[in-house]
């Protein structure tokens, strides 16, 4: 009992003076105006800024963070007898309440307002550790780091807690973030890695922009035999990565690689991907070749002089680019020499020899004839190839037809050469996907600006589509998105509307509905101001490094609910490799240190050292 006395004179600082709502204020008893407090021959760290502290108020424990305080100097202090310089002073701190001991546990929340002249007491070891223990009773543990403020104080998050939830990784440049990023799942990876059942049921795909997650060994985060990483390049050959032919079909997205117009193009890239009849005809060489044969007779029959002889060749020449080896050009010549359109008769002719022209049936007949020549190599078509073959047979007969305008479409037929070409060299049309590995890394450091903002779309819906298909409790997919603004960006001028529509489709769904199918977006982005507010405000917990730019810490301070004042002040002084956790998994936000990670497991974004490299 004597000893419970000493603790209580030791660890008491003060009583309230005032209850504002959460913002709390309390007197500082003018004993406890030191640094330090001596107890049991150790060294206390006495209240400051940053501190918790404990109001009593019967039998509940209330516990507030220390936001700021200020002093106010005794004017009469002349007039009267102090021991010391440090009685003149009246502290007085600013308390922001957190939550309560609810028997000998912490819970975040408040159940109790304090009342004028509650005693207020430093917490002691046991009740400070309490609060930093993130742990639920069924979770298991996860060391991430220590807090910055105590030295030596380790911060473990829970397994379910974080994983199962949406993750935010902010900070500028330099600021730590990647190698954040890479410690949570470092840790993840060496505690699960040889589960046969984490290996079944757990799958996780890193979208790395900058190649900072792939090297040499590749052994980045986990050793390269737990993971399959494809690096994907427009310029010179790389890996490809798998794709259904199911998620190629897909409308919305040929239509944001095309960049078509919403008004006329794509409508018309929904009906050409949509044509099962024409799809059904070039499933072999000879049905493609009376394809072409019709396709030129209904454009001879239209008798069309704004069409001319000109569309035939252009038709033939596009058709040529679709298909593998070919006779195509000779037949294009004999038609470019041969076949005229004769203005005086409004009508086609052939033309066998000078002063030989033949009309209608029998000009159509010599033309069948030049087409029947045709030789294609047997070759099988991959889907890529055939949808490409598909849009423009579909562009032709609109044309023809007259139910297109061909200035509207001809922009998009030429762009696709190029789409088509880039779209080939990162990805492979697979139906029977079996990757046994359950971490993917994605390597777009090598693929131009175009694909890199696109690819993603298409390979995260892949993904979020097919576990959405699996409908299985015990499947789990963690969709990893470093340097997010590069797909995530709502201000930039540079995509169409379109794209934005597409990506906000795509990744507001995941993070709205995911959890609902086993999904979860972990992002890291310099930029939180430049990502969707939707998105950011649906994340559950944040590791917040350095944020300079005062938009960002705006767009933080809007969406995120978590942080208290000094947190937020923090943020633009936060030293490299320092962060604050917030969310769901932590009971009240911390300032952490993130723990090392071994040398070989490190991403590569150290900041280059101009001194070793110019001496």
């Amino acid at each position: 009992m004597e000893e419970e006395i000493i603790k209580d004179s030791i660890f008491r600082i003060g009583s309230v003076t005032s209850v504002d709502g959460r913002a709390i204020r309390v007197s500082v008893d003018k004993a406890k105006n030191s640094s330090h407090l001596l107890y049991k021959g150790d060294l206390i760290k006495n209240v400051s800024v940053g501190s918790y502290i404990k109001i009593i108020k019967g039998f509940t424990k209330i516990i507030g963070k220390v936001e700021g305080e200020y002093t106010i100097e005794d004017k009469i202090y002349s007039n009267k007898e102090y021991s010391s310089d440090k009685e003149k002073i009246s502290r007085t701190l600013n308390i922001s309440l957190l939550g309560f001991f609810n028997k000998k546990e912490f819970e975040r929340g408040i159940k109790e307002m304090p009342l004028i002249d509650n005693e207020c007491y430093l917490l002691d070891r046991e009740e400070f550790n309490s609060v930093h223990d993130f742990i639920r009773k069924e979770d298991e543990p996860l060391t991430i780091g220590t807090l910055t403020l105590e030295k030596g104080q380790e911060i473990q998050v829970g397994i379910d807690s974080l994983f199962a939830s949406h993750i935010g990784i902010f900070g500028n440049t330099g600021s730590g973030k990647s190698y954040t990023l890479a410690k949570i799942y470092y840790e993840l990876f060496k505690k699960y890695k040889d589960q046969p059942n984490f290996q079944a049921n757990a799958k996780f795909f890193l979208l790395d922009f900058n190649g900072e997650y792939v090297n040499e060994t590749d052994n980045i985060i986990v050793e390269k035999e737990f993971k399959q990483i494809y690096k994907l390049s427009t310029k010179a050959n790389g890996d490809k990565f798998p794709v259904s032919t199911e998620t190629l079909y897909e409308p919305s997205f040929w239509a944001v690689v095309l960049e078509a117009t919403e008004k006329t193009q794509t409508p018309f890239i929904r009906r050409a991907i949509s044509n099962s009849w024409l799809a059904e005809r070039l499933n072999s060489n000879d049905t493609i070749i009376s394809l072409i044969k019709s396709k030129l007779l209904l454009a001879i029959d239209k008798n069309d002089k704004e069409l001319g002889s000109k569309i035939v060749i252009e038709f033939l020449s596009d058709i040529e680019n679709c298909l593998p080896a070919n006779n195509l050009s000779e037949i294009i010549d004999t038609l470019r020499e041969n076949l005229q359109y004769w203005n005086q008769g409004n009508e086609f002719v052939y033309i066998i020899e000078p002063g030989n022209w033949k009309f209608k049936d029998d000009m159509k007949q010599y033309v069948s004839n030049d087409i029947d020549t045709l030789e294609i190599a047997n070759i099988a078509f991959n889907s890529l190839d055939k949808l490409k073959l598909q849009i423009v047979f579909q562009y032709y007969d609109d044309i023809i037809k007259g139910h297109a305008n061909r200035e509207h479409l001809s922009p998009l037929i030429k762009r696709m050469e190029k789409r088509f070409e880039d779209i080939r060299k990162v990805i492979e049309i697979n139906d029977n996907i079996n990757n046994q590995k359950n971490f993917t890394i994605v390597s777009l450091k090598d693929v131009n600006i175009h694909m890199r903002k696109i690819l993603p779309l298409l390979l995260c819906k892949q993904l979020y589509d097919e576990q959405k298909e699996k409908n299985d409790e015990t499947s789990y997919l963690n969709i990893i998105v470093d340097e997010a603004h590069n797909i995530l960006s709502r201000d930039s001028n540079r995509e169409s509307e379109q794209w934005k529509d597409y990506r906000l489709e795509t990744f507001e769904e995941i993070i709205k509905e995911g959890r609902k199918f086993g999904v979860f977006l972990t992002i890291a982005s310099q930029r939180p101001s430049d990502i969707s507010s939707t998105i950011i405000s649906q994340l559950h917990n944040y590791f917040l490094h350095r944020l300079i730019n005062n938009n960002d810490i705006l767009a933080v301070e809007k969406t995120i609910s978590y942080l208290d004042k000094l947190s937020f002040e923090y943020l633009p002084i936060l030293p490299t490799g320092t962060c604050i956790l917030a969310g769901l998994t932590a009971q009240v936000p911390v300032v952490i240190d993130i723990g090392k990670i071994e040398d070989e497991h490190e991403p590569n974004n150290k900041t280059r050292s101009l001194i070793k490299n110019w001496k």
